[in-house]
């Protein structure tokens, strides 16, 4: 420790310690001149989150300067650099101050107030998380979200095995499904619960005004099946096609790659190692092997790519007596085959027509002589958005994968140039994602249909997740109902997937205040498409710091352990990925064939990085070397 400079004052205030006070001291001035400024806000805050917000003030208040100069000199003296202070700036500050003023000689060291876990934030960010999702298991300090598929409705095996293995919220996409099979669902994990003896707490998303891309006309009725080949075009494994009388689509297995509808009841003729001979719709000669039989229906096996309309003939073969295949009298008949969409193909380069009508999506139409007639087209879901896209704005569709400038906008329709698009360019399908960064959408936070979805979910769920939000008016409309609902202590989940909540993010938080339960989710697949790929790191960041300002907890979502979800194999980034959400208050699973796998995967992971890393902080655990 330095010695105090006893000759005189000046000596003394020209001490560096004495700046770096100084410096400290202005700082806290300045909050709590800002926390003056703010309180009109504060006053309507809920009285549960005062203390929350205030923090939040102080936080902004000290990210709104450079901080970085006073960071490196607090470090060279080996105090605090202020990097991990989100949950208790004004505390973090006095401990600093009250340390410099002891070396400086203006307090003794038995003045000095020790920081709480009350005065440190960690005791309210932990109580508004309890109070959210509930105490967490034992061995994690994490929770883990699963996204429930449909078959949740009816499978109480799948249901329990997520508990046993993990889930401590189980999330319903009210954008899927209907009431009745929510309902269901719920159940199952009502079941699960009591068997299990483990919690569940239920989040319910609203879909929101989700901005999608319209129906596509139908094109041609053609059945297609191929075989699967290796890299060299060598057939690994036949196409399984599922054969079956054209009146019993009841009879139609999962577990096909093609299922052919035949006319009558031909197929009753059928016999395990018959061969059926047709000519397909390229004038191809094409056999299928009949390998089984199954009620009304057959197995049989194809190692040829084939295309199929309505009507062909079917020729049937049999081994004779004598051992050679010899045709039959019995012809069979194709029958009703379902319409395929119309493909619709975008280069870079091309024009798309958006309707505001829901007019069927079309291909281009072209001449003759090759020349255009007719650009591409395809409807929105949302025509409210043609009051406020402009010429020059960005659009951005299936998750990015197209991509495009408006080039001009009227009251029927926008014409957009594309500007991204895969060599040899892009599919455009129907009920896909629309983003619209650089707009300024005027939409309601919550549809008619969520209005709806809310009278279900105040009875039956512990949260509700607003989807889309963009302003402090979009949670105060939600506020507002669930007042109405007398639901007021329902728990708020904000769903930060749009350029214009991340702008609006300080607001929100506020706003979110006012309730008495609250949660931030960062849905990381939206927001890369909005704000760039590029930033996404760092938005995500900004959002974990802002949050754990305002002491509320933080779902890390999208896409973790998407691949192991749903090939039950990982990568190595997503197992990166995955750690990295320790840092959050719980981190949410999607749906997959391979989701057991998933969450205990996810369970490890957790555990073993809370002994390494707590929010910001890295923890100095032994390492066994």
């Amino acid at each position: 420790m330095i010695k105090q400079p006893s000759d005189s004052r000046n000596s003394k205030e020209s001490h560096p310690y004495a700046r770096l006070l100084y410096e400290l001291e202005e700082l806290k001035n300045e909050l709590k001149e800002l926390e003056q400024l703010f309180a009109p806000t504060l006053q309507q805050v809920n009285p549960l989150h005062l203390a929350d917000a205030i923090n939040l003030v102080h936080y902004l208040g000290l990210r709104r300067r450079d901080m970085r100069s006073l960071q490196k000199r607090l470090a060279v003296i080996g105090l605090s650099s202020l990097g991990r202070m989100e949950s208790h700036v004004f505390a973090h500050l006095n401990a600093i101050t009250d340390l410099l003023r002891c070396v400086l000689g203006e307090s003794a060291i038995n003045q000095i107030i020790l920081p709480t876990p009350e005065t440190t934030g960690v005791t309210q960010l932990e109580c508004n998380t309890d109070n959210l999702f509930g105490k967490p298991p034992s061995h994690r300090r994490v929770r883990i979200m699963v996204t429930l598929p449909s078959q949740a409705a009816d499978d109480y095996s799948l249901v329990k095995d997520m508990l046993i293995h993990g889930m401590d919220c189980a999330r319903i996409n009210c954008a899927y499904d209907t009431p009745e099979i929510w309902l269901r669902m719920i159940k199952q994990i009502n079941r699960a619960r009591r068997e299990t003896g483990r919690h569940c707490r239920i989040l319910m998303d609203l879909g929101g005004p989700k901005l999608r891309t319209g129906k596509i006309a139908q094109g041609p009725a053609v059945l297609k099946w191929k075989p699967r080949r290796n890299i060299y075009g060598k057939v690994m494994a036949p196409a399984r096609i599922w054969l079956y009388p054209e009146a019993d689509v009841s009879s139609i297995p999962v577990a096909a790659d093609a299922s052919l509808p035949v006319q009558g009841d031909w197929l009753a003729k059928v016999k395990p190692r018959d061969v059926i001979e047709l000519i397909d719709a390229r004038g191809s000669i094409r056999t299928l092997l009949i390998i089984d039989r199954a009620g009304t229906g057959c197995w049989a096996e194809s190692n040829q790519t084939t295309y199929l309309t309505p009507g062909m003939e079917l020729k049937l073969s049999r081994v004779s007596a004598s051992g050679h295949m010899r045709r039959t009298a019995y012809t069979g008949m194709v029958g009703t085959l379902s319409l395929l969409p119309e493909l619709i193909r975008l280069h870079t380069g091309d024009n798309l027509t958006i309707t505001r009508e829901p007019l069927p999506g079309m291909a281009a139409q072209f001449d003759a002589t090759g020349h255009l007639l007719h650009p591409a087209s395809i409807a929105c879901t949302l025509p409210e958005v043609f009051q406020t896209v402009r010429p020059g704005e960005r659009i951005l569709i299936d998750d990015g994968k197209i991509g495009g400038i408006i080039r001009s906008v009227d009251n029927d329709k926008m014409v957009v140039e594309i500007t991204q698009a895969r060599e040899g360019g892009e599919k455009l399908l129907a009920n896909k994602g629309i983003n619209l960064p650089d707009s300024r959408l005027k939409l309601s936070g919550l549809t008619i249909l969520d209005i709806e979805h809310l009278e279900f979910i105040v009875q039956h769920a512990d949260m509700v997740g607003l989807s889309f939000v963009r302003n402090p008016e979009d949670i105060k409309l939600l506020q507002e109902h669930l007042k109405r609902l007398k639901a007021e202590e329902l728990g708020i989940i904000l769903k930060i997937e749009t350029r214009a909540a991340f702008e609006n993010l300080p607001e929100l938080l506020f706003t979110l205040l006012r309730s008495a339960n609250g949660g931030i989710m960062i849905a990381r697949g939206d927001l890369a498409v909005e704000c760039g790929y590029e930033r996404l790191a760092e938005l995500q960041e900004e959002i974990l710091w802002l949050a754990e300002g305002a002491h509320l907890p933080v779902i890390w979502a999208t896409q973790v352990l998407e691949g192991l979800s749903k090939s039950g194999k990982p990568s190595r980034a997503e197992i990166s990925d995955a750690a990295m959400g320790v840092r959050a208050e719980c981190v949410m699973l999607n749906k997959g064939p391979h989701i057991i796998k998933a969450i205990q995967s996810l369970d490890d992971i957790l555990q073993r990085m809370q002994s390494h890393q707590q929010k910001k902080s890295s923890l100095l655990r032994r390492l066994h070397w």
